[in-house]
């Protein structure tokens, strides 16, 4: 978090104590006053009795019963307003510190977003000035060529990202759902991914003519969500695993990688929109927060679960159940 950011938060925390202690320490206060009055209305009346008064005792006991009613009714309005304080004081806190979290967040998003969007500008409009300006052999055109239909896809991937997330979250995009062979789609993502990263290893284990019912656009960016992620995160020389399996009416799904994983406490975390681990400043990893709730959120639209475990002996492993 930035030095300003975090002065923020200690300026608006520092004024939501002092706010709260003054309520309570004003509550307080107006008890205590509240119960002398009390007491010294009740001395007063007790000054007026008269002792040779044949009914002094039952008039001393209704004065002094009367007096525990008023304290009785002094503290039950007092633990009520305090409740009603505290409610009001953990849901206000609550609030602020989630609104100051989704503008951190946010904050991170925009920062991302600039570097992930101008680098493949950046990259495309290099090699189209090169191929303008230089008169390149066939081989070195074609792979120019090639390298500025990456950053085209990889940025065509990144506007999907960013305009399905937003219709996801208005509720305004409707699944176009199918019979679809999900081992042929699986196969083409994977096929895709080797013609973009040449270098990389993938082993896959799919079972033959698996079929469910989707969206195929939409779970075709599920898959490739999940393998750059298992590419971006996973070391070079290691293999990416793809498996697809079928049993019973469990179509399973499992993209593992053989990187650093994931902890415990974050797992719960990767799914939330715009969530990135670790500091967005000093991160090398490329990523705007957005793919794996994108992946989420496609597997809740096809009544599936999506969940990330341990891939041993390092590494993580993203599984996603179907019902076939």
């Amino acid at each position: 978090m930035s030095k300003p950011r975090q002065q923020k938060l200690i300026l608006v925390s520092f004024v939501y104590w002092f706010l709260l202690l003054y309520m309570i320490a004003a509550l307080a206060w107006w008890f205590i006053a509240l119960e002398n009055q009390n007491d010294l209305i009740t001395q007063i009346k007790w000054s007026e009795l008269k002792k040779d008064d044949p009914a002094y005792f039952s008039k001393f006991n209704e004065i002094q019963s009367a007096n525990k009613r008023k304290t009785t009714q002094y503290i039950g309005e007092g633990v009520t307003f305090l409740v009603l304080i505290l409610i009001g004081a953990i849901f206000v806190f609550r609030a602020t510190r989630r609104q100051l979290k989704s503008s951190v967040q946010q904050q991170n998003f925009m920062m991302a977003i600039t570097h992930e969007l101008k680098t493949p500008i950046a990259v495309t409009q290099l090699n189209l000035e090169t191929l303008q300006k230089h008169k390149l052999d066939e081989l070195k055109q074609q792979k120019l060529i090639s390298n500025t239909l990456q950053e085209a896809n990889r940025l065509n991937s990144l506007c999907n990202n960013i305009l399905f997330a937003a219709q996801f979250d208005g509720g305004k995009y409707t699944t176009a759902k199918q019979h679809l062979n999900l081992t042929d789609l699986l196969e083409t993502s994977v096929d895709e991914c080797k013609n973009r990263f040449p270098t990389r290893l993938f082993e896959e284990q799919l079972q033959a003519d698996i079929v469910i019912d989707g969206d195929s656009f939409l779970l075709q960016m599920l898959i490739n969500n999940l393998l750059e992620n298992a590419i971006k995160y996973s070391p070079k020389d290691k293999a990416i695993q793809v498996v697809l399996s079928k049993k019973a009416k469990t179509v399973k799904l499992e993209i593992i990688d053989a990187g650093i994983g994931i902890q415990d406490e974050e797992k719960k975390n990767v799914f939330k929109k715009f969530y990135r681990i670790g500091d967005e400043n000093t991160r090398r990893a490329q990523g705007t927060g957005l793919g794996l709730y994108l992946c989420k959120k496609i597997a809740e639209a096809h009544g599936a679960s999506i969940a990330v475990g341990d891939n041993h002996p390092s590494g993580s492993n993203f599984n996603i159940q179907f019902n076939a």
